[in-house]
This record gives structure tokens, sequence and C-alpha cells, in this order.
């Protein structure tokens, strides 16, 4: 009998129908079959296990489609956008688009003193903070703000990257959660970090739902939202180069590298507790 190499072990009730059709029709040869209430899928070539455990693991986060078109043919591809797959993650990026075209296009400058950390003025010439007193939406409120379009473009493309992982297992209520305790954490380490100052943007968010997409999956089996491991060493190689004042010296301006830390470690802390919650349940 030929050698085997097992790629995937998982419940008798999920449907693999798309996925051996897809490998059919790329002439991966593999079989199927049921141990204990458990299927599994072998294939005869070694070679095959990682591309098809990949094939896998992007069906399941829905970076792949899996459909049958005119004639039998299988075919596999990225799937459109889809707001329905995380339709809170949406609502917060539309918000920061909105804020940032009434500000940078229309310009409604006067709505920059609403969004910020601290109630913010200028007097004779000079920028005074000032107490932020019962104002507690301000808490987080900077995530709205961005400093033009190459910030609002990245940020709200990552968002939505992770943003629709999370989603996709916690549903809305628990993302709106996610999401505001992230911003809380992130903009209060930044203000702690550098002070009275005007910053802004959702990338203490994107951090903190990448880690909590990292490391949830690692506690959570059946979360299986975990991004890209080439995604994890840019997202965290640009956080490096932050701290190490790369991205200034290249003209991008202040970076708001405590927000993008306390995010991350935000998120992955969020996600290993609700992952730990989720599999006692």
């Amino acid at each position: 009998m030929a050698d085997t190499f097992d790629v995937l072990d998982v419940s008798v009730e999920e449907d693999l129908l798309p996925l051996t059709a897809l490998l059919r029709s790329r002439g991966v040869p593999h079989r199927i079959y049921e141990e204990e209430g458990r299927q599994i899928l072998t294939v005869f070539a070694e070679n095959n296990v990682a591309p098809v455990r990949e094939l896998y693991r992007a069906w399941r986060a829905e970076e792949v489609t899996i459909s049958v078109e005119r004639g039998n043919r299988v075919q596999a591809r990225a799937p459109s956008i889809n707001w329905r797959q995380g339709p809170v993650t949406a609502v917060f990026a539309v918000i920061a688009i909105v804020v940032f075209l009434l500000i940078d296009v229309a310009g409604m400058q006067g709505l920059i003193p609403w969004l910020t950390f601290l109630p913010v003025d200028i007097v004779a010439g000079q920028i005074v903070f000032y107490e932020m007193g019962q104002q507690y939406w301000r808490l987080i409120s900077p995530i709205f703000l961005h400093f033009g379009w190459l910030h609002i473009i990245f940020n709200c493309l990552w968002v939505w990257e992770f943003g629709r992982r999370t989603e996709r297992v916690l549903g809305p209520v628990n993302q709106i959660g996610l999401i505001l305790a992230i911003a809380l954490v992130s903009n209060c380490l930044q203000y702690f970090s550098s002070g009275p100052s005007i910053f802004g943007g959702l990338s203490g968010v994107v951090y903190g739902l990448l880690g909590f997409a990292w490391v949830a999956p690692l506690l959570q089996s059946r979360w299986d939202i975990q991004p890209p491991p080439a995604i994890m060493v840019f997202m965290v190689g640009w956080l490096v180069a932050g701290y190490l004042g790369v991205l200034e010296g290249l003209g991008m301006g202040s970076i708001a590298n405590a927000a993008h830390l306390g995010g991350l470690l935000a998120g992955a802390a969020l996600g290993a507790l609700l992952g730990v919650l989720a599999r006692r349940a």
C-alpha cells in the first residue's frame, strides 16, 4: 500500500466536500476516512501536505472561496468584500473615513478638538490642553482621527483584514466590546507615554485585532482566524521600525508607538482570556 501523509483531522460534522472537489480538480491524490468520530484527510505525496493544509486554512478563514462553476469546474478565488462578514468592523471603518473626509476634505477643522484625548485649544499661538473632566468619550474618540490619506487607507484596510476574522468568531456585540477595550488601552497607554499631545488613528485597534487573531486560536482551535505568518512578521516589523525611529526618518511623521504596543498586548491578552473561556464552554 502506498504511503499516505495525514493533513487534516477534523470533526465528522464538518463538510469537506468543496475542498475535496477542488483537490480532485487540481489532480491532488487524496482520501478521506472516518476514525473515532473524526475525519482524516490524507495525501499520497509528502510535498502536498503543506499546500493542502494552507488551502484548508485559507478556505476556513474565508480568504478564498471554493465554488463549482459551469461544466462542474471547481474554482478557488479571493472573495469580494462582503460587509456582512463584519458589520461592526465596517461601521468603525466607515466612521473613521467620514470623520477624515469632513476634516481634511470639507475643512471642518473644528471637529478635531472634540475628538482629541484631552480638550485642546490654541491660545496666543500656543497649543493648550485642558483636563478631560467628565468627557469620557475622549478615551475612545482619538481612534477616529487620521492625519493623511495614507494613514486612513492603511488603517482601514488592516482593520477590515483582522476585524472580519475576529467578528466571525465573536459576533457583533462582543466585537464592539473588543474594539472599545483595545481602543481604551491603546489610547491611555499612548497618553501616559507621550503626555498631552494630539494623536489618533485606528492603528492601535489594528494591532489589538492582530494580537487577538493570533493568540486566541492557539487556545481555541475551532477559531481558525490566524493571519498568515508573513503578515504577523510584517506588522511586528513595522512596530519595531516605529520604535527605532525608522518610520519618522522616512518622513512618516510622529508615530504613536505606545498605542500600537498597547493595542497588541491588549488584544493578545483578550485573545488568551476569551480563547480559554470558549474552550471550557
